[in-house]
């Protein structure tokens, strides 16, 4: 089955998806393209092909691929056995599947799909898990992401024995082949707690669910996390987070606080970062829109910080209540810096400089190093588009 991935509202998820298509956004434990995969093996699609119907500039890494009849899923939703089950049963060549006039699945050629001239199956009943329409629903709704990851994971399967060292409370733990957990408190009351393959809790961490630490991942020693939260494949954290969904390869190893926000691929904040994620007058948060060019009300109380891959600050950074920053800023510095950050933007509270492309470069490329991964010409060719199509943000 050849699968193409089609997005809506893009620019709704800037700046996570500068880098990526939204379907390779992580929410809950699995990203939206793990999520499609496990349903539709479970279904017998063993070998699906996932291709990308996205943003020229990103084709090269993520190119799209088609046959003369192609699967078109909506990558703004995650599925369900009954997404699954419509998909398999009732959706037919030349047809697709609507929620609320949105096409959600199109069974079709390239040439039909746009030309939208394929018959319309409508409904108003929800068939699947989860409809993501901007960067907050990442962890606004990561707690129902979480524990539908958790079913699918899970389901009929028996964790790796939990060592006697741990405080248990509640039933819903969860520990893949090869995770450590030594002398931790881990409360799945409140929701689901899943430690991924070769995942490591270290000793004096304290979890309350939902919680998600991916493969690979590190919760440092006497990290305090509050649900529902997820860390990323490889990612790193200590201190104190809060409903927090961490990318891959990112790091917080340090003590401070981070809470409601999302954090990018390849990040790194500094020791005692501290984000603010209320108003002093407990007022509406404003967020940076690149959909307007203008900050917009989220309609939340909680929310703090929104930062796109690459980005990194120093020791001490404090960033205010809805703070967005783009992909490979470098932020430094006392004082809160402005609320949105730029891509490429270099400084702080004082003021921000472009950052060197180049220079930009030779950093993600000690950075990935570290981890094994190289920095490619195609990804060079997407960091060169993204730092000429954000000069427009930078004075």
């Amino acid at each position: 089955m050849n699968i193409v991935f089609f997005e809506e509202n893009r620019t709704a998820f800037l700046p996570l998806v500068y880098t990526k298509p939204i379907a390779k956004l992580r929410v809950g434990i699995l990203t939206i393209e793990e999520k499609w995969k496990h349903f539709l093996a479970q279904a017998g699609e063993q070998t699906p092909h996932f291709s990308y119907l996205t943003e020229e500039y990103l084709s090269d890494k993520f190119p799209l691929e088609l046959q003369q009849e192609n699967l078109f899923i909506n990558s703004s939703f995650c599925p369900t056995e009954k997404t699954i089950e419509l998909l398999m049963n009732d959706l037919e060549a030349q047809e697709a599947i609507t929620y609320k006039d949105t096409v959600v699945l199109a069974r079709c050629s390239i040439e039909e799909f746009k030309a939208k001239s394929y018959n319309l199956k409508k409904t108003d009943q929800p068939f699947f898990g989860i409809q993501l329409e901007k960067t907050v629903d990442l962890f606004t709704k990561n707690a129902i992401a979480i524990e539908l990851d958790y079913q699918l994971l899970t389901a009929g399967r028996v964790s790796q024995e939990i060592s006697i060292t741990n405080t248990i409370i509640g039933n819903k733990v969860f520990l893949e082949e090869g995770a450590k957990v030594e002398a931790a408190i881990l409360n799945s009351n409140e929701g689901p707690i899943y430690i991924g393959k070769n995942a490591e809790v270290m000793e004096g961490s304290i979890i309350r669910g939902a919680f998600a630490l991916c493969e690979g991942a590190v919760l440092k020693l006497g990290a305090k996390v509050y649900g529902p939260t997820t860390v990323g494949k490889y990612s790193k954290v200590g201190g104190e987070v809060n409903n927090v969904v961490m990318q891959d390869y990112s790091n917080k190893g340090h003590d401070g606080f981070l809470g409601n926000s999302v954090v990018g691929e390849w990040c790194n904040l500094g020791a005692d970062t501290n984000t603010s994620n209320l108003k002093n007058n407990y007022s509406e948060v404003k967020l940076w829109s690149y959909t307007e060019s203008e900050y917009q009300g989220t309609g939340l109380t909680f929310c703090g910080l929104i930062m796109g891959d690459h980005s990194k600050c120093g020791i001490n950074t404090m960033f205010n209540t809805g703070t967005v920053v783009g992909v490979n800023a470098n932020i430094f510095g006392g004082d809160f810096p402005s609320k949105f950050i730029s891509s490429y933007s270099w400084g702080g509270a004082k003021g921000f400089t472009t950052y060197d492309l180049e220079k930009s470069f030779e950093v993600a490329e000690k950075v990935m190093e570290r981890r094994g991964i190289e920095l490619t010409t195609k990804d060079k060719k997407i960091l060169t588009a993204i730092f000429e199509m954000t000069a427009k943000y930078r004075k």
